[in-house]
């Protein structure tokens, strides 16, 4: 008979199935000291009362929060939100709750109240999703290394005993440089992002880099910075135009930026891809509606998101089963080249142009 008021409890399971409230228990945490046959019939019991686990009571049994602290800025940026979008996902697909804390900037570095209201609501460990911009991670190796509970960082540089997941942004470049010059292009400029930004010296390290080893020069009249916006994009092509007239290709810091450009050299009448090629980074949803649609570098924030919550879990679960403790590691996500009309001087078999 189906209940018609209130809400189920796990005694009123128990009592229907005819268990001790100790089995349904081991059925709703996966136990394998259940028999199939009372498994079954636990399972039928709480589809048919609806009745739904007390995240509250799971964690007074188990004597733990099932949710993970996330510290983020900047959720108005591309990268910023997209990454919240896999943490979230992720967390969700493993029965933990998020306890989120943005920053009002990037520059901020006072997180010691930060760690005193996380570690207040007892959360079983932390994701930090701050870009590294500045000096804003100086306190990292600052911290104890027996800190109660584990931390996983996004975008940054390795380093020793931390948990890092990161995209490969100097590969990402790379990429980026060597399908322009394979395409013929000889005077290659770059539009960076802020360069306090620690992805944007990645990416503008990896254009000094290709330029050198193929014999090209690097002058400072060769790049122009921008600040991640498509309004900066277009300064910055202008400014390249007047110190850089051979230029024939730009490798642009990001989608964003790259949009400006394409704008603005559409003003001018520019023939993209002929005249000038344009490459950008991120591989935002709109790049493949741009005008000519953009060649960019695709980085999945949404997947970096994913594995942090991942590797967070493993350590939180590996402490609480007191598995061997897992070591520290870095795991840096390789990005992917994805061709279209802005940069594809050189045609295929029939003058077709490339595919993604």
């Amino acid at each position: 008979m189906l209940r018609k008021t209130g809400r189920a409890t796990i005694k009123e399971v128990a009592s229907v199935v005819g268990v001790s409230t100790q089995t349904v228990s081991r059925v709703i945490n996966q136990r394998p000291d259940v028999s199939p046959e009372t498994r079954k019939r636990v399972q039928d019991a709480i589809e048919r009362l609806n009745y739904q686990p007390s995240a509250l009571a799971r964690s007074l049994i188990r004597q733990r929060s099932f949710t993970l602290g996330v510290v983020t800025a900047g959720l108005n940026l591309y990268g910023p939100s997209r990454t919240l979008n896999g943490i979230t996902s992720s967390a969700e697909e493993a029965g933990y709750s998020l306890l989120l804390k943005e920053l009002p900037d990037f520059a901020e570095n006072n997180i010691v109240p930060i760690f005193q209201m996380l570690l207040a609501h007892q959360v079983d460990g932390m994701i930090w999703a701050v870009p590294e911009v500045g000096d804003n991670r100086n306190w990292v190796n600052r911290l104890p290394l027996n800190l109660d509970i584990p931390i996983v960082y996004l975008t940054m540089p390795s380093r020793e005993n931390t948990y890092i997941v990161s995209i490969n942004n100097y590969l990402g470049g790379r990429m980026a440089m060597t399908h322009l010059i394979d395409q013929g292009y000889k005077h290659i400029a770059h539009i960076s992002g802020p360069l306090d930004w620690w992805e944007a010296r990645e990416r503008m390290a990896a254009w000094k880099d290709i330029l050198k080893e193929t014999g090209r020069e690097v002058q400072d009249n060769h790049w122009a910075r921008g600040n991640w916006s498509s309004e900066s994009g277009v300064q910055a092509f202008e400014k390249l135009n007047e110190q850089y007239p051979e230029m024939d290709a730009i490798f642009v810091g990001n989608d964003q930026m790259a949009m400006g450009v394409l704008q603005l050299a559409c003003q001018r009448g520019l023939r993209i891809p002929d005249k000038l090629g344009v490459v950008g980074f991120d591989n935002i949803t709109e790049s493949a509606y741009f005008w000519p649609p953009l060649t960019t570098i695709q980085q999945d924030q949404i997947k970096m998101g994913k594995i942090a919550v991942e590797e967070v879990i493993k350590v939180i679960e590996a402490n609480w089963q007191g598995l061997e403790p897992i070591e520290p590691k870095s795991i840096m996500l390789t990005p992917a080249l994805i061709v279209r009309q802005s940069s594809l001087r050189k045609r295929g078999k029939g003058g077709e142009f490339g595919k993604e």
